[in-house]
């Protein structure tokens, strides 16, 4: 790189609109939206998409909502021409949809593109020719006038006489000052106010003025500026539909499309998750995604993003990148435990009807199609919060505040020593081997004996102690009590219950009881034991078991391979 880049790259000059108003615009509905997947997203592709994958973008295009689709590019090749044809021939074109297609300003070409379309229903004729200084210069070797008079005027006058000869089909028509974004905006204005007058626009039968950052040379900002300064000065504003058509080559695409329509544009055009030449265009579903964020209906159907994501990347043979906004797969996922505590809480304290206030979850991924499996994952970076969520969410395991302390200890030894994601199915096998895989103790049967007049009960339960079989009995205020006082003999060891939770995890018959007892032994340092069982008195009996074994584990004197 060089260490002077001012000696090869010429800095952005700014607009000076010094009265510019789209900084405090707030944007209220939705622009038009027009998607280019199947002309500018496919041109882009190393293996262009072949009829079927073109047949199955446009039909994802509509399921979406889209009703101005730009369907190809069709005197380029015969590919692109029987595509249009295979549409309009077999009245594959919804009537509520227009059919857009693209033509650079050459008479042989323009003719084309009407063959191409005839018999269609309603269908849009994009034409453009650049306008910048180092294409008139370099490329056409044009002054200003003659690329006005014949490229602009000649194209926009034979566009209107070859759709007049073809009234079966309502036309519209766009132009492209193509290159926009480098162009002087005195001369930008120029080529639009001469195309608007050949065309004969008017406020009833408008024409759409496309804007495009061909190539993203500035700030969001300036290109703003630009749209703004145009939207001001072109002359028959009334009769334009203004348009942009942002790319991505300085990474701010979508901030550009925002700032744009801020400033005056009425349509944008672009491609499912920013697909297109180079960088790409702008992402359509980021800025629709955007506004529904904010409460404004977009027009446009994401509900089941996944299966939009799995057309594209089947018709693109292109992934769509794990952090790619509101579709990758990690996008709604958190692994920090700060993160994961904060939205375990306020998924609590949520109710249904309230107003979307979730931390770290810009909106509500069950709207998009998606579950919350995925929300909280879980990795050496977790904390107690995300932990807890997966097991109540995932395994029904309403796990008490200390028991996440304690586990999310379990699991970090876990992630630590292996240094990889835990899903929640492994949390659960974990869960088992640490607190439902017991050893040496383990529950084999009990009977109860109540004895109302006294307020006291008997336990005798039986106890599988390593290899032998033990009878023990006890008495106390209730279960608890009297198999602690029992097992206490056994072990000669003394045990203090200090806290009791349960509860069901499912539903009918097949429900079982999940009971968690916290204890100390002999004065150590209090653990948790977990029990599972149909009978919630079993489940207790298990759960202490456990506890006593943990304590068991924990005071054993390590090995000398340890």
């Amino acid at each position: 790189m060089l260490t002077d880049p001012s000696k090869k790259y010429r800095s952005f000059k700014p607009v000076h609109l010094r009265d510019r108003t789209w900084p405090d615009a707030v944007i209220t509905k939705a622009p038009i939206w027009l998607s280019t997947d199947l002309r500018d997203g496919n041109q882009a592709l190393i293996e262009p998409m072949n009829q079927a994958r073109k047949l199955r973008m446009f039909e994802q295009l509509v399921k979406i909502g889209f009703k101005e689709i730009e369907v190809g590019f069709p005197s380029a090749s015969e590919t692109e021409f029987g595509f249009l044809r295979h549409l309009i021939d077999n009245n594959l074109i919804p009537d509520d949809v227009t059919v857009q297609v693209l033509t650079p300003a050459r008479e042989a070409l323009i003719r084309r593109t009407f063959e191409s379309l005839k018999g269609a229903k309603r269908a849009i004729v994009h034409f453009y020719h650049a306008v910048a200084p180092v294409m008139r210069r370099v490329v056409f070797d044009m002054t200003q006038d003659q690329v006005i008079e014949e490229l602009a005027i000649k194209h926009a006058t034979l566009i209107k006489e070859l759709a007049a000869q073809n009234p079966g089909t309502d036309w519209r028509f766009e132009y492209s000052p193509e290159m926009f974004s480098g162009t002087e905006l005195e001369f930008s204005k120029r080529a639009v106010d001469a195309v608007v007058e050949a065309i004969g626009a008017t406020k009833e039968r408008p024409v759409i003025i496309n804007l495009p950052s061909t190539v993203e040379h500035s700030t969001p900002n300036i290109f703003a500026d630009m749209i703004e300064w145009m939207h001001r000065n072109v002359a028959k504003r009334e009769a334009i539909i203004l348009s942009v058509h942002p790319h991505n080559d300085r990474g701010t695409g979508t901030a550009a499309g925002e700032f744009a329509v801020m400033a005056g544009a009425d349509r944008v055009e672009g491609c499912l998750f920013g697909s297109g030449e180079r960088t790409g265009n702008v992402d359509v579903v980021n800025i629709a995604l955007n506004l529904y964020s904010q409460g404004i209906n977009p027009g446009l159907d994401f509900s089941n993003i996944d299966e939009i994501r799995q057309c594209a990347e089947y018709c693109t043979q292109l992934p769509v990148h794990p952090r790619h906004p509101y579709v990758g797969d990690l996008v709604y996922t958190s692994f920090s435990g700060s993160h994961q505590d904060a939205i375990k809480k306020a998924f609590s304290a949520r109710k249904e009807g309230d107003i979307w206030e979730m931390p770290y979850l810009p909106l509500d991924p069950m709207d998009l199609g998606r579950s919350y499996e995925a929300v909280i994952r879980v990795n050496s970076q977790s904390g107690k919060g995300g932990i807890a969520y997966l097991m109540e969410a995932e395994h029904g395991a309403v796990l008490p505040r200390r028991l996440q302390i304690e586990f999310s200890g379990v699991v970090q030894e876990v992630t630590d020593a292996s240094g990889k994601e835990v899903t929640a199915a492994d949390l659960w096998t974990i869960f088992q081997r640490e607190y439902l895989e017991t050893a040496p103790y383990s529950y084999v049967s009990h009977h109860l004996i109540e004895d109302s007049t006294r307020e006291i009960v008997e336990l005798n339960t039986e106890v599988q102690d390593g290899n032998n079989k033990q009878k023990i009995s006890g008495q106390g205020n209730g279960p608890i009590d009297a198999f602690v006082t029992a097992l206490q003999k056994l072990s000669n060891q003394k045990i203090t219950v200090m806290d009791y939770h349960e509860h069901a995890i499912g539903a009918g018959a097949d429900a079982k009881a999940i009971t968690y007892v916290e204890l100390r032994v002999d004065g150590g340092k209090p653990l948790f034991g977990v029990g599972m069982d149909s009978n919630i008195v079993t489940a207790s009996l298990k759960a202490i078991l456990c506890g006593l074994n943990r304590s068991t584990r924990a005071s054993a004197p390590k090995s000398a391979a340890a």
